[in-house]
């Protein structure tokens, strides 16, 4: 059997797709900060806006049904059905197809609506429109990506999305100064750096198809046909599911995740619109000051997407590895494997979250310098909210995963109507104002875990232990956090911290510290485990390295 189709555990898939969102954040940190810069907080309100237009269609057409292809592929590889797989994918390509030619065009057409009318910010409209096209090429995409993750097979993914951003990047901020020093205005400005993400989508589609040609003989062989030609069981591969079948099934599993997704989309177009309307008609802020405000949200954002961004590899890998045991009759090792990948994101996540908000002055002093002061307040806010983010990923994996995929549109809704009401009382409060954007956040994302562990504790076999989740990690991150302030104040007192060069290095020093004592409890506690461990590559010589039992 070829190495490239051998099946990954989860961990280790999970682990080839962090590895690919670490360099993705590198890249999109070298894309967004200095464009942040070069826009302003201005220009940067227009970028966001039309992204947050984005993420509506984005989710709509990416965020549930690659999870159902995924889930439906994973299935019949447990099964033995080759041909179920290949069409699967056939149809959803189609699928995919033609839902991309309908947004994109929404995108294009209704770009003024969306930006004047549903956002308030007129001046979005040009950066909406360049966005389209991008719609059609990454919903194209998005069905490679669920064939191949739904196989076990992370490494397209990771290698897709790596190129996907690398592009968006170079072309992005190349097209936005050159648009800018040839004396465009700001509108033009954000529209160019967001030609970038069309170009990236364009690359990323040409590497997957390029990918699946040149590997199709491996393709076509289950990942189970070693095990089952061992059994002498012979896999029910001799004839697929009718077309319409298939796509009712997509439906059916990836609607729901879909609109349960899509529901945190409209969240944050509407945080969008309700922050610039709140800060004009309540707190008083002219337009322009009110898009500064929204700027400097704009960014702090970026680094509180950041833990999502590498607990979200271990969602997507966890999805196959509970459908498939579920598949198979073991729901031990579904309930096993639910438990512990929720234990993990909340080890990962949570100093992640602690580290921001504790160092939320110098990390926006340091990298957005010149902006509105209230930056690192708000990131202060986010970085706490960004957890029960990560938190939120994880339970709603588990659910989709279980067959359960309707109970997180109800969690969706729920904590959103919280997230809105908190915003739309404290954003219009003069005292308050964008402050009490990141608090609907924190108070909203509070919800929703709540609410997805309610329907864990009723539905699943076993619900996943609160105290194997949360109280080791979190005295890990306790002495982490104190560190890293720690650490950081007395290298602020030895070399000072009168320009961002001090700064960033003594809050590196502070970070490199708090790393070494939370890496060194979280051994200690027992939050990763030999289990653990030993799921990734050469993981029986790295547990016995750091002699775990």
């Amino acid at each position: 059997m070829a190495d490239n189709r051998k099946r990954q555990g989860y961990i280790h898939g999970a682990l080839i797709l962090t590895l690919g969102v670490i360099i993705m954040k590198i890249l999109g940190a070298v894309y967004k900060i200095p464009l942040g810069n070069i826009l302003g907080d201005e220009g940067y309100s227009m970028f966001m806006s039309a992204y947050n237009v984005y993420n509506i269609f984005f989710t709509l057409a990416t965020a549930g049904l690659p999870v159902a292809i995924s889930r439906l592929v994973a299935e019949a590889d447990a099964n033995g059905r080759v041909k179920q797989e290949e069409k699967t994918f056939r149809v959803a390509l189609a699928t995919f197809a033609v839902i991309g030619i309908v947004f994109a065009n929404l995108m294009y057409f209704c770009s003024d609506w969306f930006a004047g009318t549903y956002l308030e910010n007129p001046d979005a409209a040009l950066s909406v429109r360049a966005m389209a096209p991008a719609i059609l090429l990454v919903c194209l995409v998005s069905a490679y990506r669920g064939y191949f993750q739904g196989n076990g097979n992370m490494i397209p993914t990771t290698v897709d999305e790596v190129l996907e951003v690398l592009f968006k990047a170079v072309s992005g901020l190349i097209i936005a100064s050159l648009i800018l020093r040839s004396g465009k205005g700001l509108p033009e400005g954000s529209a160019g750096a967001i030609t970038g993400v069309s170009i990236g989508s364009v690359v990323s589609l040409a590497y997957m198809i390029l990918y699946r040609h040149t590997h199709r003989a491996s393709l076509k062989a289950p990942y189970s046909a070693g095990i089952r030609a061992e059994d002498d069981t012979p896999g029910d591969d001799d004839k697929a599911d009718k077309a319409s079948k298939i796509v009712k099934d997509i439906f059916s599993i990836g609607i729901p995740i879909a609109f349960g997704a899509c529901i945190m989309a409209i969240l944050n177009s509407v945080d969008s619109k309700l922050c610039m309307n709140r800060l004009q008609s309540a707190a008083g802020f002219s337009y322009k000051d009110a898009k500064i405000l929204y700027g400097v949200y704009g960014k702090a954002q970026t680094f509180f997407n950041l833990p999502a961004a590498l607990v979200t590899p271990l969602t997507i890998s966890i999805v196959p590895a509970i459908s498939g045991a579920i598949a198979k009759g073991n729901g031990k090792e579904a309930a096993h494997i639910s438990e512990n990948s929720i234990k993990l994101a909340a080890v990962f996540a949570m100093p992640m979250g602690a580290g921001l908000a504790v160092m939320s002055g110098p990390i926006m002093n340091v990298f957005y310098k010149g902006s509105h002061e209230a930056g690192p307040a708000l990131l202060a806010m986010m970085g706490l909210a960004s957890f029960f983010v990560c938190i939120l990923l994880m339970e709603n994996a588990v659910l989709q995963a279980s067959g359960f995929e309707k109970y997180t549109m109800a969690t969706m809704i729920s904590g959103s109507l919280v997230k809105i009401a908190v915003n739309w009382f404290l954003v219009a409060q003069p005292g308050i104002n964008i402050y009490g954007a990141p608090v609907g956040t924190l108070c909203g994302y509070i919800a929703m875990c709540a609410v997805n562990y309610h329907f864990m504790s009723k539905h699943l076999e076993r619900a996943p232990s609160l105290k194997v989740i949360l109280v080791r990690p979190l005295l890990a991150t306790a002495a982490m956090s104190v560190t890293a302030w720690g650490v950081y104040r007395i290298l602020g007192i030895a070399f000072g911290l009168n320009n961002s060069g001090r700064m960033l290095i003594c809050m590196g020093g502070g970070i490199l510290a708090a790393i070494c004592v939370y890496f060194f409890l979280t051994l200690r506690l027992g939050n990763i485990t030999k289990e653990d461990i030993t799921q990734i590559p050469k993981g029986e010589k790295v547990a016995k390295l750091l002699h775990l039992d």
